[in-house]
């Protein structure tokens, strides 16, 4: 990371502050984190506001005796304050503030000064005045009698006045009306606001869109896309919900059947480092969880070695404290292989951006009941399709294609991940 965003003040200018008090909460690229002083005193200064960005090894705060003199270290660090107040101090960076703008249009200069009280649009306006027609001469079509363009470029000058003639005056000859002579209908029209909300892009956003972007047009992804017969695993479950200690998720089936594929096949479970490639003889786990702000992939280390409840305990406590940003860098650091999986929002098939330095993720679709062929007769079954994103500089399609093999014959036979 190169900033953070304060997140919030525990303390104000003036506080008594000891050695080990927490002094603010700030944001990082995936989590949020407690800033410790250093020693006891006073807090002097108080540099970037909440919600405001820093430099990495900028200063954002001053404790020292009261009545330091502290414009030395502020000189020294590119700052004008002169303490007390962090209105005095120049911010590392102060991001867009959240603002809900609406976007309305002018209207348009009136073409006659007495005609500015006169119902027309911006456009009708703008016409009007480039013509010279008086728009209190031209009827208007729309609703309660507003002026449109059309209204505008079908008046003809004189039509207004003729209308009103002295009793000399003698009345045209009207036709009936008849579907042929029928005016055409008027469509009203309708004006709408503009609106929109901008927002500042937070740290996370920032690290999503950089190392995404990087993985895709770095890395040449490829697909595979292999059905997997879930029946055996749906049955398998419900047994084992029946006396687990903690509930058994499909996830949690599909990152132990992926742990043990992993095993068979090291290519899959490897890492592309420029000019050699790592192979890992050990399994860890990344699952996507999504929070507000976008993304994290807390590790579970070992996967191969950890029973089903032990997996399902892990992932539920990485998942609630993701949420809750408790999460540290040791959690999330250290992959070798990603699973997203987004069969709970019912999706039936995606793929999925490489999460570096793998060379493999994973991407899980809903469970869908589907008429399959089975001993030649059609029958009701559960199908989940997965597809495996791989980086072709590590992975081939033939070794994708052996793993997702290997994965559909431990979750079509679900005994085999209890060996």
């Amino acid at each position: 990371m190169t900033e953070g965003i304060i997140n919030k003040w525990n303390f104000k200018v003036g506080d008594k502050v000891k050695s080990d008090d927490s002094l603010a909460d700030v944001e990082t690229d995936k989590a949020t984190m407690e800033v410790v002083g250093y020693e006891a005193g006073t807090l002097l200064y108080i540099g970037p506001k909440e919600g405001e960005a820093a430099p990495v090894n900028g200063i954002i705060a001053i404790v020292g005796k009261e009545g330091t003199d502290i414009t030395p270290l502020l000189q020294g660090s590119g700052s004008s304050s002169t303490g007390g107040s962090s209105s005095d101090a120049t911010p590392a960076a102060t991001p867009a503030p959240v603002a809900d703008n609406i976007a309305t249009a002018a209207p348009a200069e009136a073409a006659h000064a007495d005609d500015s009280r006169v119902k027309a649009s911006p456009l009708a306006r703008m016409i009007a005045k480039e013509k010279g027609i008086d728009l209190t001469q031209v009827t208007g079509s729309a609703e309660g009698g507003r002026i449109v363009k059309k209204d505008v470029e079908e008046f003809k000058p004189g039509a207004a006045s003729s209308s009103s003639t002295g009793s000399e005056a003698k009345p045209a000859a009207t036709a009936p009306a008849t579907a042929a002579n029928k005016p055409a209908p008027t469509i009203p029209t309708y004006t709408g606001i503009e609106k929109f909300t901008e927002k500042p892009v937070t740290q996370m956003r920032k690290v999503i869109a950089k190392r995404l972007s990087e993985s895709l047009f770095t890395a040449p992804h490829f697909y595979v896309t292999m059905s997997i017969d879930m029946d055996q695993a749906i049955a398998a479950r419900n047994k084992m919900n029946e006396v687990a200690p903690v509930k058994i998720s499909f996830n949690d089936l599909v990152l132990k059947a992926c742990a043990m594929a992993l095993k068979q096949h090291p290519n899959v479970n490897s890492s592309w480092l420029g000019d050699k490639i790592r192979y890992n003889e050990h399994v860890h786990i990344g699952v996507a969880v999504a929070v507000d702000e976008g993304l994290l992939v807390p590790v579970i280390r070992f996967a191969d070695g950890k029973s089903l409840s032990h997996i399902s305990v892990e992932v539920k406590d990485f998942a609630q404290r993701a949420k809750a940003k408790k999460l540290q860098p040791a959690d999330w650091e250290g992959s070798t292989f990603t699973i997203s999986n987004l069969g709970m929002f019912g999706v039936d098939e995606f793929t999925a951006i490489i999460n570096p330095p793998d060379s493999c993720i994973l991407a899980v679709s809903g469970i869908q009941a589907v008429p399959v062929v089975k001993n030649g007769a059609v029958v009701p079954g559960n199908i989940m399709k997965v597809t495996l994103s791989c980086d072709h500089r590590v992975v081939d399609g033939a070794t994708g294609a052996a793993f997702l093999q290997t994965l559909k014959s431990l979750l079509e036979e679900p005994v085999r991940l209890l060996i």
